[in-house]
């Protein structure tokens, strides 16, 4: 007989972008006293701020947001240091009382920091061997091997993300099993942290009518010239900044590959791809209280999220 487990003293926002996830942390933190991490890899990027739709210092609210802005777009980006980092921040608020609101889409990501995973070590001899061999054949091919030995983790990744596929193949060559077979199930047993997961879920045509919009406003608020700006600083040399969606496409534009207008559409057709990615992730998760973010779902968002607050984290 399994003892009950401890109230959550974390809360996690999870779900595909553009689903209204960050307004939501804002609401839920703002009404707790609480603070928000982030959990968007790409948001940890210092001046990628259009183009992964980082709220403003307005939109936050006067809510502390923290994990934002950490790294130049040079770096390239770890969830083992993520881990770290986000769980310094967690360790910080939890002794003052202030609830840690994680929330982001990138699904390993929220597991790093919240439950108990670690993460293999790296082989230099066989990370050369798959750097020269996806500079020779490309990501696509590399990406078709992986979904043949770790179909989850291909599906996770997106096949442009060069960087992720060589990592997922090292991680195979090193231990002789695939990496999501290594993940423990996702469970209470394995939390790091007691955690609420609230998923914000909408109906695939409506975030699909929401992606396109939001891809609409960014190009409308000057993400072409908030890539020109980063490409300076070197956006091309950073190895994960430049895979990021909206970046690759802009970046893609300005080498003449295709016009600007074939660059807003294939950002929405990757971002909508992606969206699905991110869903099949979250929905693996038993932990996950899902709720209908949809037009037309009833009482607020906030509400619903707040009623399973009230019962678990509150009450």
């Amino acid at each position: 007989m399994h003892a009950t487990p401890p109230s959550p003293r974390v809360i996690a926002v999870v779900g595909p972008t553009a689903a209204g996830k960050s307004d939501l942390a804002v609401a839920l933190a703002g009404r707790l006293g609480g603070e928000v991490i982030n959990a968007d890899s790409m948001q940890l990027y210092r001046g990628m701020d259009i183009g992964t739709a980082k709220l403003t210092p307005a939109e936050r609210g006067g809510v502390p947001h923290h994990l934002l802005d950490v790294w130049d777009v040079t770096v390239t980006a770890s969830v083992a240091e993520y881990q770290r980092l986000a769980r310094a921040e967690i360790d910080r608020l939890l002794p003052l009382g202030r609830t840690p609101v994680v929330v982001g889409g990138s699904g390993l990501y929220v597991r790093g920091a919240l439950d108990e995973l670690s993460f293999p070590g790296t082989d230099p001899g066989a990370r050369a061997v798959l750097e020269e061999e996806l500079a020779r054949v490309g990501s696509g091919a590399l990406h078709a091997r992986l979904a043949e030995l770790d179909p989850p983790a291909a599906e996770a990744i997106l096949p442009s993300n060069g960087r992720r596929v060589v990592r997922a193949l090292e991680i195979i060559e090193i231990t002789g099993r695939p990496f999501t077979a290594q993940l423990p199930a996702p469970d209470e047993d394995r939390a790091h942290y007691p955690t609420l997961y609230l998923g914000v879920r909408v109906p695939r045509s409506e975030l699909d009518e929401r992606i396109a919009t939001r891809v609409d406003r960014m190009w409308a608020a000057g993400l072409v010239d908030e890539v020109c700006r980063l490409e300076a600083v070197g956006l091309r040399a950073g190895r994960t900044a430049s895979r990021a969606l909206g970046y690759q496409q802009v970046l893609a534009a300005l080498d003449g590959t295709y016009d600007e207008t074939t660059a807003r559409e294939e950002t929405t057709r990757a971002t909508r791809r992606f969206a699905r990615r991110q869903d099949r992730w979250f929905r693996r998760d038993p932990r996950i209280h899902w709720l209908d973010a949809g037009a037309g779902a009833g009482e607020t968002l906030e509400d619903r999220a707040w009623e399973w607050v009230e019962r678990t984290v509150t009450g």
